[in-house]
């Protein structure tokens, strides 16, 4: 047993501390990057924001709608050929559209009939709660192997040296977090985690010193945490439950003192074992759980929400381009991020 004894921070403990700007105006500020993946060549320009691969996020609805922006979507694992053949609209928006797999041998199969049949798709997702087994990285190695023309994604992960040995192993971008959801219960339920800011900024040293990318998965509240992501080294950010809630996301709405709540739950949860596997195995718990969000309307309000507060956060930083953030960021240590005395908005 040891104890790592140097401080581990999570976005709530920082704040960016402000510097001299020569912008004039937020509108200034251009929040679109371009990145070329180390193993598929692949370029790729937008904003580099992706839904979360959950139920009610990863939605070709929603796709369709951030799309329009420029934002990815991590299409969940419940994504099957025949669904993906039943809307056209896919193939228009393939450039924004990442494909999930696990890494089952039905997982494999399912990947690999809808690549024969769609092999628009640019982006894969290899994604498991926990990726530090050689299984999944060996797993990542073939995936490579079959499609050496496709950007890969795996995860997740939360410490340099895993990241290391999954760009090795094929990976052009590590999907980085464990634990920090806001419907995940990994930290409770098994004591497993790292404090997503330091992941981040490790993880984020660790793939750019072999020509990869990361994307921060998880932990983000308000759009200042996004911009912390960012700030600490993140090449792009996944959101669940800030994109969780809206109209495109088509789920369960229910009716609660007078209010309009949708439900929203964890991949891990016993609500998403047991719609999509049947129910937890008696060897494993649930690590998610299911919350009531109240109704958000339409995704484009949130969106315009979160792309307003990163581009004011350039502003503070004097950050001319959301690829100029990280570089021009200082975080400065606090107690307190917000004052709270009539809650949060």
């Amino acid at each position: 047993m040891r104890i790592e004894e140097d401080v581990k921070l999570d976005y709530a403990d920082v704040l960016f501390r402000p510097k001299r700007s020569t912008l004039s105006s937020r509108k200034d500020v251009e929040l679109k990057r371009t990145y070329k993946f180390k193993y598929s060549n692949h370029q790729w320009s937008g904003i580099p924001l992706i839904a979360a691969n959950m139920d009610g996020v990863g939605e070709i609805e929603v796709a369709k709608n951030l799309a329009k922006f420029e934002i990815m979507t991590c299409l969940t694992k419940q994504h099957d050929l025949k669904t993906i053949k039943r809307n056209s609209s896919v193939k228009g928006i393939h450039q924004h559209l990442i494909l999930s797999t696990g890494t089952s041998a039905e997982d494999y199969k399912r990947l690999n009939e809808i690549m024969k049949e769609c092999s628009f798709f640019e982006f894969i997702c290899i994604d498991i709660a926990n990726g530090y087994s050689d299984h999944f990285s060996k797993f990542v190695g073939s995936v490579r192997e079959k499609y050496p023309t496709k950007t890969i994604i795996a995860g997740n992960v939360v410490t340099a040296d895993m990241t290391q040995e999954l760009v090795m192993n094929g990976a052009d971008i590590v999907k980085v977090g464990i634990g920090p959801g806001s419907v995940c219960t990994t930290r409770l339920q098994t004591g497993v985690g790292y404090p997503q800011l330091s992941a981040v900024i490790e993880c984020a040293d660790a793939a750019h010193g072999l020509g990869a990318h990361i994307i921060a998965d998880g932990g983000c509240t308000c759009p200042g945490d996004v911009a912390k992501a960012f700030g600490g080294g993140g090449d792009f950010v996944m959101l669940g439950g800030m994109f969780a809630g809206h109209e495109e996301g088509g789920g369960k709405k229910v009716k609660k003192n007078g209010s309009q709540l949708i439900e929203f739950y964890g991949s891990s949860s016993n609500t998403a074992i047991t719609k999509h596997y049947g129910g937890l195995s008696d060897y494993r718990s649930s690590e998610g759980k299911k919350v009531q969000l109240k109704y958000r309307g339409k995704i484009k309000d949130t969106v315009q929400n979160i792309l307003g507060g990163l581009r004011s956060s350039c502003t503070y930083v004097g950050a001319p381009s959301l690829k100029q953030l990280s570089k021009c960021t200082t975080f400065v240590r606090v107690n307190q991020q917000y004052n709270d005395t009539f809650g949060q908005e």
